[in-house]
């Protein structure tokens, strides 16, 4: 790798399926800032999120750690204070690290190795309190049911809107675009620092639920998509769970507008991107030269399998976008392997020849990228609370759910749909049990080891 630092450009988007992107196949959606970027990058079609949920998912990426390694399994969790992340990591060596938008911190320590943050996220959450009296805030307790709508309501609410998070959204785009004039030209009082690398992040809320995009997006998409109608649900308690059923809890109608919604969504985070873009090279950088990733947190089902929003193990759900930009390393291709989003800490200090940090659930995607797949584990695991585990291997994924509740094993060769069970089909016994022993090396099921660390990839 090359001995200067080169500056990097991390895009980051919210609920985003990997299928809905031009350069993904999607004959609909308009991503064309995206699609740009991906035809002279490494496009990873199989890359997953470490937790298919916000939180556990976030603090993964960032630590390079899967969440029973860096214990962040749940919703509201935080990082310790001081933890190490890539942040942090290449702040060490010299990096100007900004992020802009949403990290989803809620504990005392918000920065966690970013030196600028950009946005109107920042905000330490009741129960990261030290030392609070509890019965003054016993009246302001916030349920589940308060803070967050159903999935069926999510869906009738769909449309036309401009929600919160929208305007957080274009809170980060000004933050970001003033940065890019201040760090690289800053024409009013000429302390710019173009020379100085930065690793700058931008992570949109967007597509995200609600479900609502502005009215000349809406009406462009509502009757182009076709929703996912009359989908079998999959025979399984947890698999099952979400349900926004058609007919009784919704029309097809409905499910047509929240589709048209989050295409919108999509379209419109698209659209930042490109501002991003022109602002860099409107202040003289050449983005060839910079190093460009590009992903989201998890995924999307839209009314697949029956089942709305996130939390699942099926592939809308936890597979993610990923595509790396180098043009000065490398060109394009298309990487078919098992990756994580853990595995981007370790390829991020591989690619500037920061050292990396022992105890990482973390492979460098380097050599995928400059095409050499020698020697790839093909492994990528997901995580969902403390006992739900997903071990993905070539195209085998394996789910497991805790001690009352069947075991699941997917072909996705034979079939791509997860449709079918295969966990008692005695062809797959000795998979199941290498997958079951695997487990236990990850620290779950009734042979967890007991003295877990972490993945132990390194």
């Amino acid at each position: 790798m090359p001995g200067n630092k080169p500056n990097i450009l991390f895009l980051m988007s919210d609920e985003h399926r990997r299928d809905i992107l031009g350069y993904a196949g999607d004959p609909i959606v308009r991503t064309p800032h995206l699609d740009a970027l991906a035809e002279n990058a490494a496009v990873f079609t199989q890359a997953y999120t470490p937790s298919p949920i916000c939180i556990p998912g976030r603090q993964a990426l960032m630590s390079g750690q899967l969440p029973r390694t860096c214990g962040v399994e749940s919703f509201g969790q935080d990082l310790a204070p001081g933890y190490m992340t890539f942040a942090r990591r290449l702040a060490q060596y010299g990096w100007h690290t900004v992020a802009a938008g949403k990290l989803h911190h809620t504990g005392p320590d918000q920065m966690q190795g970013w030196m600028q943050r950009l946005g109107s996220e920042m905000r330490m959450a009741d129960h990261r309190i030290e030392d609070r009296d509890e019965a003054s805030f016993a009246p302001y307790a916030e349920t589940f049911q308060k803070h967050k709508w159903s999935d069926t309501k999510e869906v009738l609410r769909a449309g036309v809107g401009r929600p919160p998070s929208h305007v957080a959204d274009k809170y980060a785009l000004q933050g970001t675009l003033n940065f890019i004039r201040d760090h690289f030209t800053d024409p009013y009082f000429d302390r710019a620092r173009p020379e100085r690398p930065v690793l700058l992040k931008i992570s949109f809320n967007q597509p995200h639920y609600p479900y609502q995009t502005d009215q000349a997006r809406f009406e462009y998409y509502l009757n182009r998509i076709r929703p996912y109608l009359d989908e079998p649900v999959f025979d399984h308690p947890f698999l099952s769970q979400r349900q926004v059923d058609i007919g009784t809890d919704v029309t097809e109608r409905d499910m047509q507008r929240a589709t048209a919604a989050y295409y919108g969504m999509i379209e419109t985070i698209d659209e930042y991107y490109g501002g991003v873009l022109d602002a860099l090279e409107a202040a003289g950088q050449n983005l060839d030269e910079w190093i460009i990733i590009y992903t989201s947190d998890h995924g999307e089902m839209l009314g697949q399998h029956g089942i709305w929003e996130k939390q699942k193990f099926f592939e809308a759900s936890v597979g993610v976008p990923l595509f790396i930009r180098w043009p000065a390393e490398f060109g394009s291709r298309t990487v078919t392997d098992n990756v994580n989003l853990c595995d981007l800490f370790a390829t991020l200090c591989d690619f500037t020849g920061v050292p990396m940090p022992d105890g990482l659930d973390s492979r460098s995607l380097a050599p995928l990228c400059q095409g050499d797949v020698a020697g790839w584990s093909g492994e990528s695991v997901s995580q969902f609370g403390s006992q739900n585990l997903m071990i993905k291997q070539g195209d085998l994924k394996y789910q497991y759910y805790g001690p009352d509740m069947p075991e699941v094993l997917f072909d996705l060769a034979r079939d791509p749909q997860e449709l079918v069970n295969l966990i008692e089909d005695p062809v797959y016994a000795e998979v199941y049990r290498r997958f079951r022993h695997r487990r236990g090396e990850l620290g779950f099921g009734p042979d967890a080891d007991p003295n877990y660390v972490n993945a132990g990839y390194a």
